[in-house]
């Protein structure tokens, strides 16, 4: 085991991890960023981005990535490609393990490991991942304008994504395994009261279908009689919920049942000090690229005020 001491880890790569790195770097705390096993986080599975500001004519999610990295290499991050296996936040400095074979030693850790969206498992849903399946209605729902779509799920996400898709699209096919929804009250009242969603209860996602390039329908059937049918649609959405990217650090920090790290309300700090937490890792709520960058910079902020106050005790 190599061992190695640095001022500020940073766990993953997202808008999140890089945003938290450009200001890192930028106040002379020379980060470590530790990529994870997908270097870009979410954002590199997504072809088109065009809700991020500064990017009018939008941008490919992958480049977009590229270029986050360019800028926080650009003021000294040292990007590295691995995975943080097992961390230590019993004492402090903190301590992280990569690929289980490199031991570093932080004195402020930015936690920015990202969720992953889940999915149906069907291998159609793979085939056409970005050629008409998404699992962001908020994300890739403009490109669906005028277009019947579908949406699978029946949660508050569900809900609010499918009432979101049919302010923009004519027909949105809402199907649920179950004979009702587990999204609030309100919620299924705004679902039930939106004349241009249709719920197909008991309903549950056999294939994907489409012409090789994009989808052009979704077989589905009754899971109580068996009945099966195609509907015609140009989007299928799965909003089935994401799982928070954050195992290694369950017997540390704070979580919720689903596994997103809690953090002192208006801050990226958790409960031990020196570790802090950003983007999806820590947001159910909104989930989009732009607010963690934000929280990326706030995780950042907070790290550097941290150190200052521990080298002044110290000094």
């Amino acid at each position: 085991m190599t061992e190695e001491k640095v001022k500020v880890l940073i766990i993953g790569s997202g808008p999140a991890g890089y945003t938290a790195a450009i200001y890192a770097s930028r106040a002379g705390l020379n980060p470590v960023l530790i990529t994870g096993g997908e270097p870009g986080g979410q954002l590199t599975t997504t072809n088109d981005v065009e809700n991020y500001p500064g990017y009018p004519e939008g941008v490919n999610g992958p480049q977009m990535m590229m270029d986050f990295q360019k800028q926080a290499e650009r003021f000294g991050t040292d990007v590295r490609y691995g995975m943080v296996t097992s961390v230590d936040f019993s004492s402090y400095p903190h301590k992280a393990i990569v690929d289980e074979k490199h031991e570093i030693t932080a004195d402020a850790v930015i936690i920015s490991t990202g969720a992953s969206a889940k999915y149906l498992g069907l291998e159609s849903e793979k085939k056409y991942a970005n050629k008409g399946v998404s699992a962001c209605a908020v994300c890739d729902g403009f490109f669906y304008k005028g277009k019947p779509v579908a949406l699978v799920g029946g949660g508050d996400t569900a809900a609010e994504e499918a009432t979101y898709l049919a302010n923009i699209c004519p027909k949105v096919y809402m199907i649920v395994r179950r004979d009702e929804l587990r999204a609030s009250k309100i919620m299924q009242e705004r679902v039930m009261n939106t004349p241009n969603i249709e719920v197909l209860w008991n309903t549950e996602t056999e294939e994907v279908l489409g012409d090789g390039e994009a989808v052009t329908g979704v077989r589905v059937f009754n899971n109580k009689t068996g009945e099966k049918k195609d509907l015609e649609i140009d989007g299928f959405f799965v909003a089935i919920g994401h799982k928070p990217n954050t195992d290694i650090f369950k017997k540390f920090l704070d979580m919720d049942e689903t596994g997103y790290l809690k953090v002192v309300p208006g801050t990226s700090k958790t409960k031990i000090e020196g570790v802090f937490v950003t983007g999806d890792a820590a947001d159910k709520v909104y989930r989009q690229a732009v607010t963690a960058a934000g929280m990326g910079c706030m995780g950042a902020l907070d790290a550097e005020r941290f150190l200052q106050a521990k080298e002044f005790e110290t000094a």
